[in-house]
């Protein structure tokens, strides 16, 4: 399998997921890194079984000028809908001023998160992306998105313990962290010939490596390029 992975923006470093996928590669996984995208052509997506967006629309962390033109958008959307695989994780789904296509396309983008606290990641539906991954908890973001698709099939769902003040945030404020606010960890959705799945976590490195995100990230990748 030949994967592209899409990382570092403003407040991602991209070195983060660049060593966060490195054990997948003696899984026999060849993935190949496209940092600063400046230069990008979206001609080489028809090289890759399956890509990783793992990056907003800066092009990158020291130059934040957009990089998902419409043209490379409608490029992304093609790919998917003729088979490709597309996984999309943290800053992935942070969208940009004129991102909505692929913000569609992608079924959700990021509206806030609480500072960093121990997040619970728990998987709560039988599906190839979640087989053989058990609940783990990492510090990290936890993401909070608006779902813009309908067909989306969550199957793992996220939790962190409460912060914040209450008497100041109140109980139900997104800053507060409260149980209302159990967040899509994981989902999948599909469009055309192709797949695509939202990881929510992964600010850290730590989550990375972690053996559950790994599995859940392998998975991905098999399911996504039509392996599983």
């Amino acid at each position: 399998m030949r994967v592209l992975l899409f990382s570092d923006d403003q407040h991602h470093p991209g070195d983060v997921p660049t060593r966060g996928v490195e054990p997948l590669k003696k899984k026999g996984i060849t993935i190949d890194v496209i940092q600063n995208t400046k230069d990008f052509c979206p001609d080489v997506l028809k090289n890759y079984d399956a890509v990783i967006m793992s990056k907003c629309d800066h092009i990158a962390q020291d130059n934040h000028e957009p990089w998902k033109t419409d043209a490379i958008q409608d490029a992304f959307i093609q790919y998917v809908e003729d088979g490709g695989g597309l996984i999309v994780t943290h800053s992935g789904t942070v969208a940009g001023k004129t991102t909505e296509k692929l913000d569609r396309l992608i079924g959700s983008k990021f509206k806030i998160h609480p500072a960093q606290v121990p997040v619970t990641v728990q998987p709560i539906k039988p599906h190839p992306v979640t087989e053989g991954v058990e609940m783990f908890v990492e510090t990290d973001e936890h993401y909070h998105l608006n779902i813009l698709a309908d067909d989306i099939d969550i199957l793992a769902a996220s939790y962190a313990p409460a912060q914040g003040d209450p008497e100041k945030y109140g109980t139900e404020h997104w800053y507060f962290n409260s149980p209302a606010n159990i967040s899509p960890a994981v989902y999948v959705r599909t469009q055309g010939s192709g797949r695509v799945c939202m990881i929510a976590p992964g600010h850290n490195l730590e989550v990375w490596l972690n053996p559950q995100f790994q599995q859940l990230l392998e998975n991905a990748l098999h399911w996504c390029s039509g392996r599983k």
